[in-house]
């Protein structure tokens, strides 16, 4: 599932591709024949038979909703949200959604940016539009910081633990929290848009790098050591990236004024490889 990009009638419409290829070399067949679906999105996700699609509605003021769909693409509840569409995840077994939207400024790299992020429980209906309404401790001591900003959140197989981006003046922070006891602590800095690989045992993020010319850079992280592992993409790569399976992660990288899906080994090996052009925001379903 991805969106799909590089202008035309359907540019920003919910797309599917078969994957084919092998566990750390996934590939697309050619031809690649697209399954283009009738829903505009700018960001979208999907998992289990579940699906999550950013959208906005033009108007005097433009809207931006969260729309839930089922594995036919239908949709099947849809709920407006404040801000700019940025991230969106569901958990390995479609109960959990989540979401991130700019309500200030509109790269990750505005000091200025604010954002807005929650989380909705598809089985209980429980929503939580806003994760700034979480308790964030930092070494047993309560945040209480008034410009924190949080964004990526990725969940675990548990459906109550999650990570996420935290951020404070210029430091970001992994943060771990639990929906049931809306907490959260940090972990460690500098991690952006965590992404959990399917086995729960790293997370793909982005490292900021202090470079304006490539402000990012793709690592893993395995959650037992804390050991980082730069991946080999070197182009710099503003995503929260999309696992394909254990040992492949998949990602958007800007071409002129297109982006393609690109994918790489998550042990820091190889090179990357071009899966899909003139595509964005990369979700295997399995």
């Amino acid at each position: 599932m991805f969106r799909q990009a590089g202008g035309g009638p359907d540019s920003g419409r919910l797309a599917a591709v078969k994957l084919g290829g092998s566990t750390g070399a996934p590939a697309v067949p050619a031809p690649a024949t697209r399954s283009i679906s009738d829903l505009s999105c700018v960001r979208v996700y999907g998992a289990a038979g579940a699906g999550a699609c950013l959208t906005v509605e033009r108007g005097a003021v433009a809207q931006t909703y969260l729309m839930l769909l089922d594995g036919h693409l239908k949709r099947t509840q849809l709920f407006p949200v404040d801000g700019t569409p940025s991230r969106t995840q569901i958990s390995a077994d479609g109960r959990m959604v989540s979401w991130t939207t700019f309500i200030a400024g509109e790269t990750y790299t505005n000091k200025a940016m604010a954002t807005r992020t929650g989380i909705f429980d598809r089985k209980t209906g429980r929503m939580w539009r806003d994760l700034e309404k979480f308790k964030l401790y930092r070494d047993g001591t309560w945040v209480t910081a008034r410009d924190l900003n949080y964004w990526g959140v990725t969940f675990t197989r548990d459906d109550d633990r999650f990570y996420a981006t935290a951020r404070t003046g210029t430091t970001t922070y992994l943060v771990e929290g639990k929906a049931s006891t809306r907490t959260m602590k940090s972990l460690r800095t500098n991690v952006e848009c965590p992404s959990l690989s399917p086995d729960g045992t790293r997370l793909a993020f982005k490292k900021a790098t202090g470079d304006p010319a490539r402000p990012w850079r793709l690592h893993i992280l395995d959650l037992a050591t804390m050991r980082e592992t730069p991946l080999a993409e070197t182009n710099s790569v503003d995503d929260q990236a999309a696992w394909i399976d254990d040992k492949t992660v998949a990602y958007g990288r800007i071409r002129g004024s297109t982006t393609d899906i690109w994918s790489v080994p998550a042990d820091g090996s190889g090179t990357p490889r071009l899966l899909l052009e003139n595509a964005f925001s990369p979700a295997a379903i399995h």
